[in-house]
């Protein structure tokens, strides 16, 4: 087997949740932490903004506007920076992600002293008992190793009556759209990814975590088993992402 098949290999053995899951996504987003921005422009043609904005309005921030948030996966902090320049926002961002040159790439992003950036994993969140306001994930969630584990512990992070929304991808209901979508998902975004990250695989992996992992009202259901409540959902822009949304009882 190749050096590329190799890779291949392992990506689809992520995506599918396999053994090595963990250090593969990790290596995978430290290596196109520098061009990741970008990528998410030119692939999504600009709309990510857009649902990252549903994301932070989902979060209901300003019943608690000094509170602490967590934003988990953090990323590039695209999110983190979003809340903490939201007008009236006067708490802080605890962004977490363990892929240290993500968080790097993102430095700068926000005002000053409102987002602290800590390398962590979703599945040992350093955090207190009922200490957050608030979390949301951004095209993370399908990242993580223990889908239900992930969500148990944003909930025990989480104070009563406090949010955890995430805004993933999905699959579009109409069959024209869904059709497109996947040509695209599939074919041109790879090929674009690979070109411009130099990654060979990450935006092959991208389009398979996303077939592996639970949409819309089964998504809501797991949430609803981890012990979330007020569980809703919906589709955004047609349905190529989705927005979930519980709280802590």
């Amino acid at each position: 087997m190749t050096g590329t098949e190799t890779e291949r290999s392992a990506a689809r053995e992520a995506a599918a949740g396999g053994s090595a899951k963990r250090a593969y996504v990790q290596r995978m987003f430290s290596d196109i932490a520098p061009s990741y921005d970008m990528l998410n422009r030119v692939l999504s043609m600009g709309v990510d903004r857009s649902w990252r904005r549903e994301a932070v309005r989902a979060l209901n921030w300003a019943r608690r506007r000094d509170g602490l948030y967590l934003d988990l996966c953090a990323g590039t902090l695209d999110v983190s920076a979003l809340l903490a320049s939201r007008r009236g926002f006067g708490g802080r961002v605890l962004a977490a992600d363990f892929a240290e040159p993500m968080l790097r790439s993102g430095r700068g992003k926000g005002p000053a002293g409102r987002i602290f950036p800590v390398v962590a994993d979703a599945l040992t969140l350093p955090v207190a008992d009922g200490s957050c306001d608030g979390a949301l994930v951004a095209f993370g969630i399908r990242n993580v190793t223990d889908l239900g584990a992930a969500l148990r512990e944003v909930l025990r992070a989480l104070s009563p009556g406090s949010r955890f929304v995430i805004l993933e991808f999905s699959t579009p209901s109409s069959s024209p759209m869904r059709a497109l979508y996947h040509f695209y998902f599939h074919h041109v975004l790879p090929m674009i990814g690979r070109t411009v990250s130099g990654h060979p695989t990450a935006y092959q992996y991208l389009p398979e975590s996303v077939a592996h992992f639970p949409e819309g009202a089964v998504l809501a259901d797991r949430m609803r088993s981890a012990g979330y409540v007020n569980v809703s959902w919906r589709p955004l822009t047609m349905g190529i992402a989705a927005l979930h949304v519980g709280e802590r009882a």
